[in-house]
């Protein structure tokens, strides 16, 4: 790897990690030594690129920092497409418009090289056939999400018992053939999942719930690693 190569994916590995990264990390994943990463970091930091940390301890990219637009590798292209590809075939279909646009900016904007790749791709992901059907509408539920609003839900459970709930949502997880929300539920006064094909009806409500939905994530990673040795994903 060149080392110009090598800095770009020093600088990708620190932004997309929220925890300090350590040295050792950095060489393991660009196959190189230690001594290197040091220099490295060495020379993004005199070129005023914000990293801050130490040997030993690790290190981190200040918020806000961002580079110069930088062409995407065959690879990296392959992943945008195959992952739009998969979202396409199963996400609600606000977010399935918006992979196929995606797919179609990609194959607009990379070199002519690199446009077979996302127009005649290797990889493939296609449509589920079996994906069941739900009335709940998905794109207010990202929406609430995003703005932290509690949603009140008609649920019908897997022993169709029906019951009438508030809930904070704060993810989606997209499984093959279903969606799940996860939520903190002021009826259970606990963290539940309900899949949305057993949703009856759903409303957005105006109210607010008194928690960011970053901090509710963290507490239910915590709490799937507490109950069941997981993390959620």
């Amino acid at each position: 790897m060149r080392r110009a190569d090598r800095l770009f994916q020093i600088v990708q590995l620190l932004r997309r990690s929220s925890q300090p990264v350590t040295a050792e990390a950095i060489a393991t994943e660009l196959e190189t030594s230690k001594r290197s990463v040091y220099r490295d970091i060495a020379a993004l930091m005199a070129q005023r690129v914000p990293i801050r940390g130490e040997a030993g301890i690790g290190y981190v990219l200040d918020s806000g920092f961002d580079m110069p637009p930088l062409m995407l590798t065959s690879d990296e292209v392959e992943a945008a497409v195959l992952g739009a590809q998969w979202v396409a075939g199963r996400g609600d279909p606000a977010l399935a418009r918006a992979a196929r646009d995606l797919i179609a900016k990609i194959a607009s904007t990379v070199p002519e090289r690199l446009r077979p790749v996302v127009l005649e791709p290797a990889l493939g992901a296609p449509r589920s056939w079996n994906v069941l059907p739900e009335t709940i509408d998905m794109a207010a539920v990202r929406g609430a999400i995003h703005a932290a609003r509690k949603v009140a839900l008609h649920y019908r459970d897997e022993k169709g018992v029906e019951t009438r709930r508030t809930i904070w949502p704060f993810s989606v997880a997209y499984r093959e053939t279903t969606r799940i929300v996860a939520a903190w539920c002021e009826t259970r006064d606990d963290f539940r999942m309900f899949r949305t094909d057993r949703v009856l009806v759903a409303e957005v409500l105006d109210e607010r719930y008194p928690a960011r939905p970053a901090g509710l994530r963290a507490k239910w990673r915590a709490h799937l690693r507490e109950q069941f040795g997981v993390e959620d994903h």
